[in-house]
């Protein structure tokens, strides 16, 4: 699993038990996962269509530094199933894991429509992924 992005977290992320609020935590997962969807199917038009069981597994607290994990594991065509996980930087402890997250592309008039991965495996798009990342760096 690959680690995006990060998020401190401020006393206004926090719930009366002076833990990361989950709710605010659900927020910056479906931002990050909808940025990483977006950027494996080609497009910045996607919603969010289901998130399976989420597992709050640890708590994080005021100053640590959260991180997202992401992963696809299905690709339809329309559609692109991710996992995510949210661990602590410094101690690498899990916080919380969602399954499957799904996530749709849409046209200009919000009717779900194919993506740049539609009909490919899950091999042929981690090649293209490497492909496009190479191609970035080169150019």
């Amino acid at each position: 699993m690959k680690y995006y992005s990060r998020h401190f977290v401020k006393p206004a992320d926090l719930n009366p038990a002076q833990r990361l609020f989950g709710g605010q935590l659900l927020a910056w997962i479906d931002e990050e996962a909808a940025i990483f969807a977006g950027c494996q199917m080609g497009t910045p038009m996607v919603v969010t269509k289901l998130m399976s069981e989420i597992d709050f597994v640890s708590s994080a607290f005021c100053g640590d530094v959260v991180e997202f994990g992401f992963e696809v594991v299905d690709i339809g065509r329309t559609s692109l199933t991710i996992h995510c996980e949210v661990r602590n930087k410094q101690t690498r402890e899990r916080i919380l894991q969602v399954e499957r997250i799904v996530f749709v592309a849409l046209d200009l008039e919000g009717r779900p429509t194919p993506h740049k991965k539609a009909g490919m495996t899950l091999d042929q798009a981690r090649e293209a992924t490497v492909a496009d990342r190479e191609q970035r760096l080169a150019g």
